[in-house]
């Protein structure tokens, strides 16, 4: 068995393209252009590249993109205070603040003060209780994007097809492992969540028909763990040194093992990645409509 390739990349770019239809209809609906702001604090190179990509992503999809970049001593009274302009603001249907924070300022604190009716990052506890209980609310983009790929592996686009499989979800960070579980549980999956420190990881994982990975640690799981025509989604992002001195991304899961084995499987890059800032982008144009009363 050879698995077949999850294409993040062409399921992102349909998405992206139903979104900017959809800002196309709501302009000529509203007169306006649905607005994402993204606020970064300090220069962390990973976290500016990431803004710079949400920022032309937001253009291309029709939407306006505002962006401050703040410096690394910002006192977290400033961030708030700039969090709750942003809230007050008509334009602004989506509000980002890249993570993580410098020291000074408390993540928790940040993401409670954001307008839950603008958190398209889906982290305000609001959205996070609105994802447990299993109503409509801003979902986590990242395990957004993973139910999208797994809805599509399994051939439905409801998660009808995914009712009684057995879910293993290695991860518990608020960010991906907790919503995705959420995600999986809501659509009547059976569902485990994992950790590194987990015992027998292999045998819970060898009984999965979904296996999520999201524990940031390169290789963790095996190929031969991996059930026979499994679900295998790879959310890992690790740069691991070579031989000859360069690096290459690697995920959470072997690869070339899991392959053999997984019925299908995302690659790394080119798999979750790019389903990220697509459903940032869905979640904006949500936030707008239900802001406009669409």
């Amino acid at each position: 068995m050879s698995a077949v390739l999850i294409d993040g990349k062409a399921r992102a770019a349909a998405l992206r393209a139903e979104v900017a239809t959809g800002v196309a209809a709501f302009v000529a609906t509203h007169g306006r252009a649905p607005g994402l702001t993204v606020v970064l604090v300090g220069d962390d190179p990973a976290s500016a590249v990431y803004v710079g990509s949400k920022g032309k992503a937001t253009r291309e999809a029709g939407m306006i993109s505002g962006e401050y970049r703040l410096p690394a001593d910002t006192s977290e009274a400033d961030l708030l205070a700039l969090v709750a302009t942003l809230n007050a603001d008509p334009a602004v249907d989506g509000i980002l603040v890249q993570m993580p924070l410098p020291k000074q300022i408390d993540s928790d604190r940040v993401i409670a003060a954001i307008d839950p009716a603008k958190d398209v990052d889906g982290l305000h506890p609001i959205n996070t209780g609105l994802l447990v209980s299993g109503r409509d609310g801003l979902v986590p983009c990242t395990p957004s994007g993973c139910m999208l790929l797994i809805n599509e592996a399994f051939g439905g686009s409801s998660g009808s097809n995914i009712a009684g499989a057995e879910a293993v979800v290695i991860g518990r960070s608020i960010l991906v492992g907790k919503p995705m579980a959420a995600l999986l549980t809501n659509a009547s999956a059976t569902v485990t969540v994992a950790h590194s420190r987990t015992r027998d990881l292999a045998g819970h994982v060898a009984r999965a028909d979904i296996v999520v990975a999201a524990v940031g640690i390169p290789g963790m799981v095996k190929g031969e763990w991996i059930k026979p025509g499994a679900c295998v989604i790879d959310v890992g992002i690790n740069r691991i040194a070579l031989p000859d001195g360069k690096t290459r991304l690697v995920g959470d899961i072997d690869f070339e093992g899991a392959m053999a084995r997984a019925g299908w499987i995302t690659p790394v890059p080119g798999g979750v990645g790019p389903m990220t800032i697509a459903c940032l982008l869905a979640n904006t144009l949500k936030a707008a409509r239900a802001r406009a009363g669409a």
